[in-house]
């Protein structure tokens, strides 16, 4: 889609966006593109002998921006009754969708994906740009924040929070592949890219802050300047501590956080989280 790249480009370097009947009609183009998956905010790029690189849409971002800067405030009724931008209303699913979205608060905004087959347990709310493929399912209270990226058979347990990623445009957003289990009560921010079939037990929180401890490999994976925190293929994560050994902290026997890889998959972890098909 080169002319709406371009087009789209050349409306967020425009100092102002006001009242603009052709920039509001190229955006809702753009926003029913990003809605149904047709663009994303990032996408894997695989090579031989790699497990893919995720590259970022810039533009796409830059979209999402743009609709932010053309819309006014209107009264929503859809749902519970709310006041936003008229560009990103709540969305509204049909059975043609086959998207089951259960009774009780739950929203999706217009300009996210969200794929057949997916399951939506409420509470729980998809930020713009998000992209929530096939077979995925996101528990009550999870949020999947702006131009997050959540893969095939997805599971986003109660109160999981993938934090949004839209400014800078450049940044990469979370990134979850799939097959991955996300426990109850995990923090998934800053780019952090999830890598296949992970699982990330309960209370688990990964930051560009946050080194991640191999007890099997026996390294330390961390985010640099270029580079996100990436965690394995098939790790299995659970919360843990590290001891302070500066000033006072060793004296007092403190500990801070981290995530620790303590095993990798194995056919008594799918036992042990494996779901049920017709819950799908």
């Amino acid at each position: 889609m080169p002319n709406l790249k371009e087009s789209i480009e050349r409306l967020s370097a425009q100092a102002e966006a006001g009242p603009n009947p052709e920039a509001r009609r190229i955006f809702l183009e753009f926003r029913d593109q990003l809605t149904q998956g047709k663009i994303r905010a990032a996408e894997k790029v695989v090579s031989p002998g790699s497990s893919g690189q995720w590259k970022v849409n810039t533009w796409v971002k830059q979209g999402i921006l743009l609709g932010f800067r053309l819309g006014v405030l209107q009264e929503m009724t859809a749902g519970l009754s709310f006041v936003d931008k008229d560009t990103f209303p709540a969305r509204r699913f049909t059975i043609a969708d086959r998207v089951r979205v259960v009774p009780g608060g739950s929203s999706v905004r217009l300009g996210a994906y969200v794929a057949p087959s997916v399951i939506c347990m409420p509470p729980m709310f998809i930020n713009v740009g998000a992209y929530v493929d096939e077979g995925t399912m996101i528990d009550s209270h999870a949020l999947v924040g702006s131009c997050a990226q959540i893969g095939k058979r997805v599971h986003l347990s109660a109160a999981a929070q993938i934090g949004g990623v839209l400014e800078p445009v450049n940044a990469a957003p979370v990134i979850i592949e799939e097959d991955v289990l996300v426990g109850g009560n995990c923090g998934i921010f800053e780019g952090t890219l999830v890598r296949a079939r992970a699982v990330l037990g309960a209370g688990t929180i990964l930051t560009r802050s946050t080194p991640l401890y191999d007890l099997v490999k026996g390294e330390v994976y961390r985010a640099t300047a270029d580079a996100r925190l990436e965690v394995p293929e098939n790790a299995v994560v659970v919360p843990g501590s590290r001891a302070v050994q500066k000033g006072n902290a060793a004296g007092w026997n403190l500990s801070l956080y981290t995530p620790v890889i303590v095993k990798y998959r194995d056919e008594k972890t799918d036992r042990g989280i494996e779901l049920e098909d017709w819950l799908r």
